[in-house]
Formats: structure tokens, sequence, C-alpha cells
């Protein structure tokens, strides 16, 4: 967040083709040996072998079950009824938080990665809490957040039921209920309640806009001149962009003076598209 600050503007375009970025391995990115191009519209920055091959080592694929480092055991809000749970190794701190765009969060426990599934797993099954919501949802939910008191009392009612369940991991070491609120990291004041989406880049495509804030992947811009997209009506409009889909590409300035990325209708606060119907909000995934 702190490569683009509020205020800050932006113009750059797609060039060539989107290639792989390989795979990651002890801090370090190994070019992809296969050059695989990708699909504009994708958040994946790597080819399917490449993937397949960091998650032969990966504690998201539970193929890492030795990992001897400590893990916390969260519990994350995305906004009214949305809670998740889920893990992080204990010297990443808050990072894994920031990164998914949790509006807020508690931990709930710390111990040994096993620990820590167990009790992961025994959320889901007992209190039926998922793992993960899918991009929609979370955007959906930013634009009509409840005060900040009603998030902590949210997610407290929650810690303390996880805390009562029976079958608790022994190894796993309770922490006390405090809730840290993402409001003012985020800059959440400064989404409005309705923002278009920016749909995928493909080559030649030009993004032009001010940055108004940024939330886990997605950056909030408001976007310059008329005509931006298939819009007439793009210029000036709020829209979220996922910046993963800008992995792979390489980036030129900008030559025009609007965006041309595709701009799809806005989102309300209540997850409906403009001239949508109820119900077409995207569900977990």
């Amino acid at each position: 967040m702190s490569m683009l600050p509020a205020g800050k503007v932006l113009a750059f375009a797609a060039q060539g083709e989107r290639r792989c970025l390989g795979v990651r391995r002890a801090a370090r990115r190994i070019v992809c040996p296969y050059g695989a191009v990708l699909d504009g519209a994708s958040a994946k920055d790597q080819c399917a072998r490449c993937a397949q091959l960091d998650r032969s080592r990966s504690v998201a694929a539970d193929t890492m079950a030795d990992d001897p480092r400590p893990y916390g055991v969260y519990l994350a809000y995305f906004g009214p009824g949305l809670l998740k749970v889920g893990i992080t190794a204990v010297e990443r701190g808050p990072a894994r938080l920031v990164e998914q765009g949790a509006v807020a969060y508690a931990w709930l426990g710390r111990g040994p990665l096993m620990a820590a599934r167990r009790a992961e797993a025994l959320l889901g099954s007992a209190l039926a809490v998922p793992d993960r919501f899918g991009k929609g949802t979370k955007r959906a939910a930013r634009g009509a957040l409840p005060p900040v008191p009603e998030r902590a009392a949210e997610l407290a009612q929650l810690h303390e039921a996880a805390r009562r369940l029976p079958g608790w991991p022994e190894t796993l070491q309770p922490v006390d209920f405090a809730c840290a609120d993402h409001t003012e990291l985020f800059g959440l004041d400064r989404i409005p309640g309705e923002v278009a989406e920016l749909g995928g880049m493909t080559s030649g495509v030009e993004v032009v806009g001010e940055v108004l804030t940024g939330v886990g992947p997605d950056v909030y811009l408001r976007l310059a001149g008329d005509g931006a997209g298939a819009s007439s009506r793009a210029g000036g409009v709020v829209a979220v962009m996922d910046a993963r889909v800008l992995s792979g590409w390489v980036l030129g300035a900008a030559e025009g003076r609007v965006t041309t990325a595709p701009v799809r209708a806005a989102v309300s606060g209540t997850g409906e598209r403009e001239g949508e119907e109820k119900g077409s909000q995207e569900g977990l995934f």
C-alpha cells in the first residue's frame, strides 16, 4: 500500500503478452521454464505446472505438515455475517490478514501447525465457520460496513463460542479476545457505496485514474476522462481493480488520457449490480 498512496495518479498500459512468473523458492523466484502465457483476466500469476510445483511444499495445500514454526489461528471479519477462520505463521504477524483485506480480526490461539489445523477444522464442522469468501462478496460488503463497535461485538461473540467448543487441541494456547480494526489502514471511509469493476487486461489496454485507497489486492481508482472502457459514463467513476491481474505483464506509460480497460457495472453495498435482480451476489468458494 505504501507504493500506491491515496492521491497518486496511475497511467499505464499492458504491453506484449502476460507471462508466468515461475516458482518461488528460498525467498527468490525461478523463471518459468515453459515460458507460459497467462490469461489476462485471471488473478493467478503462475501457469498450472509452476503452481503445482509450488504447492508441492505448501502449508496451504497441506503438503508441508512438518513445518516446525508456531502458527496462529485467527478470526477475520469482512462484513456483517462474513466471518472466517484461518491460520498463519506467528512470525508473519497480521500480514496475512492485510493481504486478504480483512476489515477486522482477532487471534484465537497459537501453537504447532497441526494443532492450528485441527482448531480451524473444528470451527468449520461445529460452528460452520468458512475458511474463505469470494472476492465479490468481500467487495460488496465494504460499501455498507457497520460501526467499529458492532464489528468487534460480532467477532467477540464468535471468539467466545469457539473457546467453549469441546475438542480444543491441547497444544494450542488460547489467546484472550482483542479486536484489531483496519479502518484507518485501508482508508475504508474513502470507498463509496457503489463501485464499478475493472475487467481483465489485454495487450494495449490502458488504465488511467487517481488512487483512492487499497484493500488487500484491491486498488480503488477514480477513473479519468469520459468514454473509458465500454461505458460513456466511466469518466469520474470509482472502480476497483485486482492488482494481481497486473502480475506478469510488462507495464508501460499510457498514451491516452482515459481508461480503455472494460468497466463493469457498479456494485452496491447490498451486493447487487445495477440492473440485476436480487440474489446475484457471488457466493462463497
